[in-house]
């Protein structure tokens, strides 16, 4: 086998690259490997984003390491206790020693003669390019741009004379006591921004274009904290885990059933904590649940900050910025001192690298999405796409247990390169977008960027926990589709490719 630098190369020090690591210790424990990470800190998004009440929107039994029981009493955690867990895990594990800091991929080339990926990056910390040679390289880098927000152009923003802040890009010296804020959004940001400014702000007002489906809910799991007082904490989260993985699953589906009969309920909750006419002009969305994510409060935090007079809700469009604020469609004119646009994420493929494979430039665009994690014609390589209707974690963790499957079958043929191939048969497959039934802007933006969906397994992009748990842990990875091949020396006596007969080259 010809020499790389390590057998794996992760990209990411996040919660889904620690995660990652951890399995490949575990489950390939001969293997070497390296974490390449932009920024000089473990964490990814729970170290990035600095903005006032942080804070997941899942639990963290489900957000949270298969392998790692949550035992704070808090269920919805704070951003700095997010970072923590995975900075201790990390830690504890010995992954910390294999992070390179500072290090920004921007290109990978697989080299077929060497079965290598020659992986390069940029360092921040001294400016000059690094080469890193791997095998297997898996890509952990999240779905959104580090370097920027998504952020539309407002007409006017030159004219307003306050700040403008967009909270990826938190600054730590920005002071609003006793300001007009203005929070321009109504997802998960925007709702967590509002109440936590809301306690040292003059006033917040939330601007949104659209209602959000909201669900207030305790930041604490009471079963899980008594389960904790009489089993061990792995018993009681692996309990706790299940629990909520089956309720999740549960009324995402019901959602999915019987549209009105839940929009009916979460709407009755919202009418218990505001009141029916705010509810019907502020939280009522002209769409089903979960045709967009649903937004969490712990709580109901935003609820009592609206019902206390600190914070309150503005449906309305934007016509322009002004010197002191923003003139709406309406005709209303909202003061401000300081604007934050909570407009969403940029979302990129891949980390924003550019990626070729034997010489050619790799078009994702054009790639058949194999299982969500890899893609047709692109060897040795996997990414990790956690789950809009779920934890993201719960997927993080299935697609490093399948890495580990490949990287060790792979060593019991004595080959070297696994891609995953389109056969005779799916060449008229219908292309579908990658993720589908989730309208969200920030999704659909995305979506010419990224790779298709078949039609048929192993194609698709399933988004199903409980369906992809089978599929990833037991399916044959001799499947007709990934092709085996490239064997390494000693390894004479293997098949050159180990596939169906109709396997054939991608394009």
């Amino acid at each position: 086998m010809s020499h790389t630098d390590v057998d794996v190369l992760i990209i990411g020090a996040g919660l889904s690259g620690i995660g990652a690591a951890w399995h490949l210790q575990d489950k390939c424990p001969g293997k070497t490997y390296a974490i390449l990470e932009r920024r000089e800190a473990i964490g990814g998004t729970w170290d990035l984003f600095r903005y006032p009440g942080i804070r997941s929107d899942s639990d963290m039994h489900t957000l949270g390491y298969s392998f790692k029981p949550w035992t704070d009493a808090k269920a919805i955690a704070d951003g700095p206790s997010i970072r923590e867990y995975v900075r201790e895990t990390a830690e504890e594990a010995g992954i910390d020693r294999h992070i390179r800091f500072s290090h920004t991929m921007t290109r990978a080339e697989w080299k077929s003669d060497d079965a290598a990926w020659h992986v390069t990056a940029t360092r921040s910390d001294t400016g000059e390019e690094v080469t890193v040679t791997c095998n297997m390289l898996l890509m952990c880098a999240g779905y959104y741009s580090y370097r920027e927000g998504h952020k539309p152009e407002f007409p006017g923003e030159a004219d307003f004379r306050g700040r403008i802040v967009h909270p990826q890009l938190w600054p730590e010296d920005l002071d609003y006591k006793d300001q007009k804020v203005v929070v321009i959004g109504s997802g998960a940001t925007a709702m967590t921004l509002v109440p936590a400014m809301a306690d040292e702000a003059g006033h917040v007002t939330m601007l949104q274009r659209t209602p959000t489906y909201v669900v207030a809910r305790p930041d604490q799991d009471v079963i899980a904290n008594n389960l904790r007082r009489v089993l061990p904490d792995s018993w009681a989260y692996d309990i706790t885990r299940a629990k909520n993985v089956g309720f999740q699953s549960f009324f995402y589906k019901q959602t999915r059933k019987k549209p009105e009969k839940a929009k009916e309920r979460l709407l009755g909750m919202a009418k218990e904590a505001l009141g029916e006419d705010m509810v019907e002009t502020h939280f009522t969305p002209p769409y089903n649940p979960w045709d967009q994510r649903l937004c969490l409060i712990p709580n109901g935090d935003l609820y009592e900050a609206i019902n206390n007079g600190s914070a309150s809700v503005v449906t309305d469009h934007i016509a322009r910025f002004t010197e002191t604020g923003i003139k709406l469609e309406s005709g209303e004119h909202l003061e401000a001192d300081v604007i934050i646009t909570a407009t969403g994420l940029k979302l990129v493929v891949l980390g924003e690298a550019d990626f070729v494979v034997d010489g050619e430039a790799v078009d994702f665009s054009q790639t058949f999405t194999y299982l969500g994690m890899g893609y047709s014609g692109v060897p040795n390589l996997i990414s990790t796409f956690g789950y809009i209707n779920a934890s993201w974690t719960l997927r993080a963790d299935l697609v490093a247990e399948y890495a580990c499957r490949m990287i060790n079958h792979m060593d019991e043929t004595g080959m070297r390169q696994a891609t995953p191939k389109l056969r005779e048969e799916d060449r008229d497959m219908p292309a579908r977008d990658c993720i589908e039934g989730f309208p969200a802007g920030y999704m659909q933006r995305a979506m010419p960027l990224m790779p298709r969906q078949g039609d048929r397994v192993p194609w698709i992009n399933p988004q199903d926990y409980k369906r992809e748990k089978k599929l990833f842990r037991s399916r044959d990875l001799d499947d007709g589709v990934m092709v085996f091949s490239n064997p390494g020396a000693g390894a004479s006596g293997q098949d050159e490719e180990r596939a169906a007969p109709d396997a054939v080259a991608a394009e």
